[in-house]
């Protein structure tokens, strides 16, 4: 069954590289990965999502490497 299709909040960027360097520049808290979409969203829309069973990653840089760490997989 599909979920029912959700709006989020945040700022759309090219690459997972981009979506990380944003949140260092600007109030967004967290970058993520939705259905291949990066995103830079505030920590409230992280949670948010969360509650809502949302499959998404959270992406980080690990030791100068990007990785994900997936929420509702």
């Amino acid at each position: 069954m599909r979920k029912p299709d959700v709006t989020i909040r945040g700022t759309r960027h090219a690459s997972a590289q981009e979506a990380i360097a944003q949140v260092s520049v600007s109030r967004d808290n967290h970058a993520i990965v939705v259905g291949g979409t990066y995103l830079s969203v505030a920590k409230a829309e992280a949670e948010r999502l969360e509650a809502s069973g949302i499959p998404f990653a959270y992406l980080c840089v690990r030791d100068g490497r990007i990785v994900t760490v997936p929420v509702h997989d």
